[in-house]
């Protein structure tokens, strides 16, 4: 979505505002909603501000009330209002990809609410591979919406989160996305939608906050070497988008039971996704069953129409997205053009009639048309309960999860605050503020950056070593002369919204500018370790300073929020064991070099040379890999409990039971109860306590062009120095162990499946 640039407070302490606030008070606004009776009594007899009745009762009676034009100002984000009927205008458009976001006209923050608590950028939370944290963060974000709901200052109607698949590491929206695998993008999209969405008393037909999975489908290319999102016509094999860029959507809808998914601006195989009714009613609706609406990206209707000229008249842009299944227009096309569709016989009025209903029923399941909402439940909800004490050290644990320690060498890290007397803090990154919580970012509760974080333990010397992150001329003396005097190390390097962001994809993989020059000048005066920090998004190609044996360890820290500094310190200095994992393949320049961004092909092709993307699938060299992560500790792995045999059970005139199968169909016949459970004990043989990311893959038979390994599921387990626990994984024979074939249908490979965690391996055998 487009960014609109907005006054954005800096927000170091609350305290600044409270005197502000005493000198200067702004009373608290009145929350939005409908059906008021109590300004106007006379909608007590309306049966859409009726709350005993159920929503589909509640909708129908709203929507038959409504003139066709009234309708139509329900079919934009900007919707509304309806005086006569007690209905004021409601602003669809809030963000809160990683905490409540000033993005979009929906959400503000002022005296009242100076700033929400802001966790660390999505790619970072990936990285802890922890379920129990997406949904934790999701609690406390829809916790801080309702509660400036309450005092005016945010929607109820929230489009997060990005669950794109991170293909390419030179998209710029990479760092808003839960990485490259499907496994791990689908868990974290249904646990974050179940912490945004799911009320107090678990009742499915009330909303907490209303999520929205976006941006639907195989979108991820936003402007590459001339090439944008606007124009982008993706094309993707059936095999390709059901086995990697759709389950997130499904996992979205089916197991997060998200109230909306938004289409995207991209053209799918030459259609865009806004007007294919195969994509939109077809799936979205139709196999996952959709509780909720379907909204376009900002103005991407108007794209299709005015960039993309995919009709010929706006009437029929604005009939094509109607009839595909969308409900909802982030823009005014539909607004502008829906009732001339009508008017010509493109759309009938029964057609809106379907959209808005969708609209409505989002807003009768959060309480919209149930009165003053300070008066139902979220109600007790104030300032009082943003950026408290306990939230923002969530975000602060967040990070310290999601940190990835990539190298080590002996003896290096943890630093030892009781030896270590001084401390060299080098680094254009070292001492910022806003680019540690990356876009779509709100003003924080306050910052901690890496340099107060580090301050905060030991001495510390600061030179920044460039002006900012391009480092188009680095100041290598004040550099080197601190880190000749200390006695370690720290480098604060990589990117920005500058280098990668929403319209700018990058072209290469190098730490931009002089950094690299910065980092190795820097390491050969160092007396001490040198421990070199990436903040950014996407991966870096940073072998060279991999294969420095002066660069003693690598920490990526992705963008960490509000509280990155602290959580950073905390690593290094030993107080948090790292247990962090890369959620993406790092590759080199070379990839980048001869691979188009544009191909979306994800299987490789020996014929041409095309290597693949993502550790399932890509053949050439790397410099990191999906999953690796180093700890203080090491961990050993057992197996205590696993099937060597699974047979799937099948009709007595099956077809495989008389002939050579390579697979299975899947059918609900075939799969219902057909788990297996695989045990492991785990030990931390080290002198250190500590958190350990257990993953576990599965190597398919070679047939249908499977993957060489997938996820099939992940554990955080906690465990103290020399002891061991049993970690439990339940595989679903069908889902976990089933693979696309090359027309899109999933089945279950025969043969020998491979079970592997870290070093361990066993074999399973699936047959007939």
């Amino acid at each position: 979505m487009p960014v609109h640039t907005r006054n954005r407070v800096n927000c170091s302490v609350f305290a600044l505002f409270l005197v502000l606030t005493i000198f200067n008070p702004v009373s608290a606004q009145s929350p939005v909603f409908a059906c008021d009776a109590n300004a106007n009594p006379a909608l007590s007899g309306y049966g859409f501000c009726n709350s005993s009745l159920d929503v589909a009762s509640r909708v129908g009676d709203l929507v038959k009330r409504l003139t066709l034009q009234e309708k139509i100002t329900f079919l934009v984000n900007k919707a509304g209002p309806v005086s006569r009927l007690g209905i004021p205008a409601y602003e669809w458009w809030s963000e809160a990809l990683h905490g409540v976001s000033y993005v979009g006209p929906g959400t503000k923050f002022s005296s009242v609410v100076p700033g929400a608590t802001s966790f660390p950028q999505v790619i970072l939370t990936a990285a802890s591979f922890n379920e129990t944290l997406f949904q934790a963060i999701g609690k406390v974000v829809s916790t801080e919406a309702r509660a400036m709901h309450n005092v005016g200052l945010a929607g109820l109607t929230f489009w997060s989160p990005n669950v794109n698949i991170f293909r390419d590491p030179r998209w710029g929206r990479g760092q808003e996305t839960p990485g490259e695998d499907p496994t791990l993008s689908s868990k974290y999209a249904s646990g974050y939608v179940q912490g945004l969405q799911q009320a107090d008393g678990g009742d499915p037909n009330r909303l907490k906050v209303a999520a929205c999975c976006k941006h639907y489908t195989a979108y991820d290319v936003d402007n590459w070497k001339g090439v944008d999102r606007y124009h982008f016509n993706a094309q993707v094999t059936k095999q390709d988008l059901d086995d990697t860029f759709q389950p997130p959507f499904k996992s979205c809808v089916i197991d997060g039971n998200v109230a909306s998914v938004m289409c995207s601006y991209n053209k799918v195989n030459g259609k865009p996704t806004c007007a294919d009714a195969d994509l939109l009613a077809g799936i979205v609706r139709g196999q996952w069953k959709l509780n909720g609406y379907i909204v376009s990206d900002c103005d991407s209707v108007d794209v299709l129409y005015n960039q993309q000229h995919y009709t010929k008249t706006p009437e029929e842009a604005a009939a094509d997205t109607i009839l595909a299944g969308l409900d909802l227009n982030c823009g005014s096309f539909l607004g502008q053009h829906t009732e001339a569709a009508v008017q010509k016989g493109l759309l009938k009025e029964s057609d809106v009639d379907k959209a808005v209903s969708n609209n409505f029923a989002t807003l009768f399941r959060l309480g919209f048309f149930d009165g003053d909402p300070r008066k139902l439940p979220y109600g007790g909800l104030g300032p009082k309960d943003v950026c408290t004490p306990s939230n923002q050290e969530l975000a602060r644990e967040a990070a310290r999860q999601g940190i990835v320690l990539l190298k080590n060498s002996a003896g290096s890290l943890p630093l030892s605050p009781s030896s270590i007397k001084s401390l060299a803090v080098i680094g254009p990154n070292a001492n910022v503020t806003k680019t540690m919580i990356g876009n779509y970012e709100g003003t924080p509760c306050k910052y901690t950056t890496p340099l107060q974080g580090l301050a905060a333990s030991v001495s510390t010397l600061y030179s920044p070593g460039c002006a900012n992150v391009k480092c188009s001329s680095a100041q290598l003396d004040d550099a080197k002369k601190i880190a000749a005097q200390a006695d370690a190390t720290i480098l604060v390097m990589g990117a920005d919204q500058s280098i990668e962001a929403e319209s700018l994809d990058r072209v290469d993989l190098h730490l931009p500018g002089q950094q690299e020059l910065l980092i190795t000048t820097v390491a050969n005066a160092s007396k001490g370790p040198v421990i070199l920090v990436i903040m950014s998004g996407g991966g870096m190609e940073i072998s060279f300073a991999n294969d420095n044996a002066k660069i003693t360890s690598i920490l990526w820290i992705g963008y960490p929020g509000e509280a990155g500094g602290a959580a950073l310190a905390d690593v290094i200095f030993g107080q948090y064991n790292p247990s962090g994992r890369l959620p993406m393949t790092w590759y080199p320049q070379e990839f980048v070099d001869k691979v188009p961004m544009t191909n979306m092909n994800m299987r490789p092709d020996p014929a041409t040379g095309y290597p693949g993307r993502s550790y399932r699938f890509y053949t050439g060299k790397t410099i990191y890999t999906f999953g690796d992560g180093l700890s203080y500790s090491t961990f050993a792995h057992n197996l205590a409990k696993a099937p060597k045999l699974v047979s799937i059970p099948l009709a007595e005139d099956h077809t495989c039971r008389s002939e050579q199968c390579k697979s299975v169909e899947l059918y609900e016949s075939n799969c219902k109860n057909l788990n297996l459970d695989i045990h492991l004990r785990v030990k931390n043989n080290g002198n250190m306590g500590g958190s350990h990311t257990v993953l576990l893959f599965s190597t398919p038979p070679s047939v249908h062009n499977s993957p060489k390994k997938h996820l099939l599921g992940f554990k955080k387990v906690y465990l103290g120095s020399q002891m061991e626990d049993i970690v439990k994984f339940k595989v679903d024979v069908c889902k976990d162990l089933s693979i696309v074939d090359e027309v899109g249908s999933r089945k279950v490979a025969l043969g020998s499946h491979v079970l592997h965690v870290g070093s361990l391996r066993h074999s399973l055998s699936v047959t007939v």
